[in-house]
C-alpha cells in the first residue's frame, strides 16, 4: 500500500469493507505507513475467525465499539498499540483460543492486561530496542493456557495467575537498567510452576533461584545463557527446583570471557533419581569440569550427547581425548560426541 494515493486506499478500505460482510472469514493482511487508518471493520467482524495483521509502522487504535465475538486466532505484528487498546480488544473476544504479539510497542501504556479464559495459546514478543516500552507491568489471567511464549525485557512487574494447564513455556527475557528487575523477572517464573517442558533463555543472572518455587511437573529444560559468568552455578542451583527432571539441553554459545568453575555443590535430586539425557550444544573445552559434574553425580542417566561443531579440528581432537576418558567413569551412560 506504500506510495499509493489517498483515493486508492480509499478504495482498498472500502474493498475490505465488503469482504468482512461474508461469513467465517480469515483474514491475513500485510500493510505498511498506513498510520493510524485502519479499518474500523477489522474490529467490529461479527463474521472474522481469523486476523493475522501485519502493521509496519501502524498505530493501532482499538474503537470504542469493537465486538470480535467468533474471533479465535488473533495475530497482530510490527505495531504500535495505543492506550487501554489491548484490554479492550481481548475482553471483546469471547472466544479467542490463539493470541499473539509478535515485535510491537506501546505508546501511553501502563499496563498489558489479558484477561480471557478460553485462551490456550499466548505468545508474545515485545520490541526490545528501547527500554522506555518497558515501563508497564503485565497482568495475565488465562487459566486454560497450554502455551506460552515471552520474548521481552524485564518489564516493571508481573502478575500471572495459576496456569494449571501449562503444557509448554519459551521464555526468552533481559535486562535494562531497572532496579527491580531480579525481582520482577522472579515473579514471572513463579507464575509458570505448573509447566511440564521449559525452554529459558537470558543474559543474566536475574532469576533469584532462592524465590523460585519447586517445579514439580518439569520434565524438560533447555537453558540458553548468554555470556554471563556463573552460568553453570545458577545452572545447578536451578536443577534443585526441578525434581522430576528428565532431560536437560544446555545451549551456551562460545564466549571467549566465560571462565567455567568446578561444581562443588550439593546434588540437586533430579540428577539422583530421574535424569536420563542431557545434550550440549556449542561445547568448548572449558565446560569439561561441568560435564565431570553430571557423569560423576547422574545416577540414572542413559545418554550425554555432545556437539563439537563450533570446534577447530585440534580442539575438537583435544576435546574427544578428554571426553573418552571420562567415559571411562561412566559404566551405564552413552557418550555422543558430534
Amino acid at each position: 500500500m506504500s506510495g499509493l494515493t489517498d483515493r486508492n486506499v480509499d478504495s482498498f478500505k472500502n474493498f475490505v469493507d465488503r469482504l468482512l460482510k461474508f461469513p467465517d472469514q480469515e483474514i491475513d493482511l500485510d500493510l505498511k505507513n498506513l498510520g493510524d487508518t485502519l479499518p474500523a471493520l477489522l474490529f467490529t467482524c461479527h463474521s472474522l475467525v481469523t486476523l493475522k495483521l501485519d502493521a509496519v509502522d501502524s498505530e493501532i487504535k482499538v474503537p470504542s465499539d469493537v465486538c470480535l465475538g467468533n474471533l479465535k486466532t488473533l495475530q497482530l505484528r510490527n505495531s504500535v498499540l495505543f492506550g487501554d487498546s489491548i484490554h479492550r480488544l481481548i475482553s471483546n473476544c469471547h472466544v479467542l483460543e490463539d493470541l499473539a504479539f509478535i515485535e510491537c510497542g506501546f505508546d501511553n501504556i501502563s499496563e498489558v492486561n489479558i484477561q480471557s479464559p478460553s485462551l490456550k495459546r499466548l505468545v508474545l514478543e515485545f520490541d526490545v530496542t528501547e527500554g522506555r516500552y518497558f515501563n508497564y507491568v503485565v497482568v495475565i489471567n488465562a487459566p486454560i493456557l497450554v502455551y506460552f511464549q515471552y520474548h521481552a525485557a524485564v518489564a516493571a512487574s508481573y502478575t500471572l495467575s495459576t496456569m494449571k494447564s501449562l503444557e509448554k513455556a519459551d521464555i526468552s527475557i533481559y535486562q535494562f537498567d531497572s532496579i527491580n528487575s531480579e525481582t520482577s523477572a522472579t515473579h514471572l517464573i513463579q507464575g509458570i510452576c505448573n509447566v511440564r517442558s521449559l525452554s529459558l533463555t537470558t543474559d543474566a543472572a536475574i532469576f533469584l533461584t532462592s524465590g523460585l518455587p519447586i517445579f514439580h511437573n518439569l520434565i524438560e529444560f533447555k537453558y540458553l545463557g548468554v555470556g554471563f559468568n556463573g552460568r553453570e552455578t545458577w545452572l545447578v542451583e536451578f536443577l534443585h527446583c526441578v525434581p522430576n527432571l528428565k532431560t536437560l539441553t544446555l545451549n551456551f554459545p562460545d564466549d571467549a570471557g566465560t571462565r567455567w568453575k568446578a561444581l562443588r555443590m550439593k546434588v540437586p535430586s533430579c540428577l539422583s533419581f530421574h535424569l536420563k539425557e542431557i545434550e550440549i550444544s556449542y561445547f568448548d573445552p572449558r565446560m569439561i569440569e561441568m560435564v565431570s559434574y553430571f557423569l560423576d553425580n547422574a545416577m540414572v542417566l542413559e545418554k550425554l550427547k555432545i556437539s563439537t561443531a563450533a570446534l577447530t579440528w585440534s580442539q575438537k581432537w583435544g576435546a574427544q581425548i578428554k571426553l573418552l576418558q571420562l567415559l571411562k567413569r561412566s559404566k551405564k551412560s552413552l557418550i555422543v560426541i558430534l
